[in-house]
């Protein structure tokens, strides 16, 4: 397969793409595979829309399967994607979480291995048409992998092709004047960048740390998990209402009082089921995995002006939990996601930071504020075309003084020049 070539006239976001003379587009995962292949490195390829691994040694294609399984990104049970390295393998594996043995397991990231056709103890093969994430192959495809692989490998597994998609040209209107020091508005589909403002320089992003903190908690342990809260969790936070210390609660349930309030004392407590450094050592491995070159944690909740990344970088993000980890922009709205049995809170009266909560159109993201840098935000809205084709577009603002008014301004800014046409409202 050939691979997907940016037109001439099209570029990707530099200090040098400046103007908007062309069209510009964000990098995303799928990009990086011709990076690997110029440099001439070996690697692994998952291709999830082609179902397809393939093994890349010397500029060739050495090996391709057929990828029998992998997980459910509508629900908790998405594949991980992004840049990875083989980690270990092992002719046979168990997997603590399904119960089952996998054979020629290769272990690359967090919960996540392909592996050959899973069976129980009793020799029963494991059949299902989803996996809980990891990559299922025939046992032959699997073995030959296994043997031609190497750790420390890189392992790039792509959730979408870029498609480089094409608005129409309209003569547009001027960007509206907001409060915010830097935005980034664009299309988390394909890239494209609508208006941009300091997006490359980092900045402090307060509770948005939150999402990350939430991404990889829910990539490296079992959600039915549980913990029992202690009073040393919450002595320094301690505002969410029923989070209290001698209750228990499983990891999935604290995602809600976690990502509709930003509850600080929720972050404290989902960072000791890996412990806090190691917590913040995986949310900073991650990022780098999901092309956030220029994002650093220091702690799992943005408690202070530590943790810092820019507009480009929280696109990733955001695009990376719109295709993989839904159910947390999903809660993020205040929707209850069903999954290992029901929630400890009253997620009715859980105050939802999330301003468009009740906007149709608003798919899930989150708020932030620190007082000495001000407000964020990584929303992402529903757009439809003039064909009727839906659009995911995210709005980031960090630095902002009015985020809500930023944001209203941005959206009909987007709607009126690329989607219908000009307001008659004042």
């Amino acid at each position: 397969m050939e691979l997907p070539q940016v037109p001439e006239e099209y570029s990707f976001l530099s200090e040098s793409a400046e103007g908007f003379d062309e069209p510009v587009y964000l990098r995303t995962v799928s990009d990086v595979k011709s990076d690997l292949i110029s440099e001439g490195k070996d690697f692994l390829e998952i291709n999830l829309p082609e179902m397809a691994v393939r093994l890349y040694k010397e500029n060739k294609t050495i090996k391709e399967a057929r990828i029998l399984a992998v997980g459910d990104a509508q629900n908790w049970g998405g594949s991980a994607v992004g840049l990875y390295s083989i980690i270990s393998g092992a002719k046979l594996s168990f997997s603590i979480v399904s119960k089952v043995y996998m054979p020629y397991a290769i272990h690359y990231y967090g919960k996540y291995y392909i592996h050959g056709e899973p069976y129980y103890p009793s020799g029963e093969k494991l059949i299902s048409s989803t996996s809980g994430g990891c990559i299922r192959l025939q046992n032959k495809d699997a073995k030959d992998i296994y043997e031609l692989s190497e750790v420390n490998m890189p392992v790039l597994v792509v959730d979408k092709e870029s498609s480089y998609y094409q608005y129409i040209n309209k003569e547009l209107s001027d960007f509206p004047e907001i409060s915010a020091e830097s935005h980034l508005v664009a299309d988390l589909d394909s890239g494209f960048v609508f208006s941009k403002e300091s997006s490359e320089e980092k900045k402090p992003i307060a509770s948005l740390s939150q999402l990350m903190a939430a991404l990889v908690i829910a990539e490296n342990i079992d959600l039915r998990k549980s913990i029992l809260v202690e009073s040393e969790m919450l002595r320094p936070y301690g505002s969410t209402q029923g989070l209290d210390p001698g209750k228990t609660f499983r990891i999935v349930e604290l995602f809600y009082p976690l990502l509709i309030e930003s509850s600080d004392d929720a972050a404290e407590v989902l960072s000791r089921f890996l412990g806090r450094d190691k917590t913040v050592e995986k949310m900073n491995e991650k990022a780098k995995a999901i092309l956030m070159a220029d994002t650093e944690f220091v702690d799992p909740l943005g408690s202070g002006l530590g943790n810092v990344s820019t507009g480009q970088d929280l696109f990733q993000m955001a695009r990376y939990l719109l295709n993989n980890r839904s159910p947390i922009l999903k809660i993020s709205k205040g929707e209850e996601v069903g999954s290992f049995g029901g929630v400890g809170f009253d997620i009715e009266n859980l105050w939802n930071k999330n301003i468009f909560t009740d906007d149709p159109s608003f798919v899930g993201g989150k708020t932030a504020y620190l007082s000495q840098s001000g407000h964020n935000a990584v929303f992402i809205f529903k757009f439809s075309s003039e064909n009727e084709e839906s659009r995911n577009i995210a709005i980031i603002l960090l630095g902002s003084k009015e985020v809500k008014e930023d944001t209203r301004k941005i959206y009909k800014w987007v709607m009126d020049n690329y989607f219908t046409g000009p307001s008659t409202e004042e």
